[in-house]
């Protein structure tokens, strides 16, 4: 179920439902729908979606997720909060455009997508040749999926060493534009995006570690 059908709700929606899904998609305005098109086959539901009725009719009871990704951050975590305290679903994600006010949300259990601070950080990631992007922040915001960058001199150098000298987890390595998780024979190659899976107070010392080259063998 997704609540908001501007670009990203259309979009998110018309996926899910390319790939399979049932959809049902809640907004308030019922010309929103329109971004839909004419093939799409799923619910739509005019109403609030933070509403019980709203919900109900669009099929919450029956939901495996609910995507709140209206243009509003306190609708968004209202019926996110709805759907995950009232309805027990599961899988639950709200987008906020104010980046404090996801974070908060994040540790009280609900995932968010900052929509500020996610641009923000890919621009940085861009622009400057060191530091990490975050991909990822547990719900506790202990644990971070991390794109961090590295100096050229760990290129060939194996992929275990990496985790060794900066004791975290290779999340995976994005290659020619694929994902991969490397193996224990895998090596640094030239245009490899890495990305690790570290303790968020840690992050720093991992970026410090990488930015400089490997310890001589």
């Amino acid at each position: 179920m997704i609540m908001g059908c501007g670009r990203v709700g259309s979009t998110l929606a018309l996926s899910l439902e390319e790939q399979g899904h049932d959809v049902a998609v809640v907004d308030k305005e019922r010309t929103s729908f329109r971004r839909l098109g004419q093939s799409f086959e799923g619910r739509r539901v005019v109403g609030y979606g933070f509403d019980r009725d709203t919900l109900v009719q669009a099929g919450i009871e029956h939901a495996h997720a609910f995507a709140a990704v209206s243009s509003g951050d306190n609708s968004n975590i209202l019926a996110a909060r709805v759907a995950r305290e009232t309805y027990n679903i599961e899988n639950v994600v709200a987008r906020i455009y104010d980046p404090g006010r996801a974070e908060i949300y994040q540790r009280l259990g609900i995932p968010t997508v900052g929509t500020v601070r996610w641009t923000a950080n890919r621009m940085l990631r861009r622009l400057l040749p060191h530091g990490a992007t975050p991909q990822y922040t547990d719900p506790s915001g202990n644990v971070v999926i991390a794109e961090v960058a590295y100096h050229p001199g760990w290129i060939g150098r194996p992929y275990p060493d990496v985790e060794t000298h900066t004791r975290c987890r290779i999340a995976f390595v994005m290659r020619t534009g694929q994902g991969i998780i490397p193996g224990p024979d895998a090596m640094v190659q030239e245009g490899d995006i890495l990305n690790l899976i570290a303790a968020s107070t840690a992050l720093g010392a991992v970026e410090r570690i990488l930015e400089k080259p490997p310890p001589a063998e």
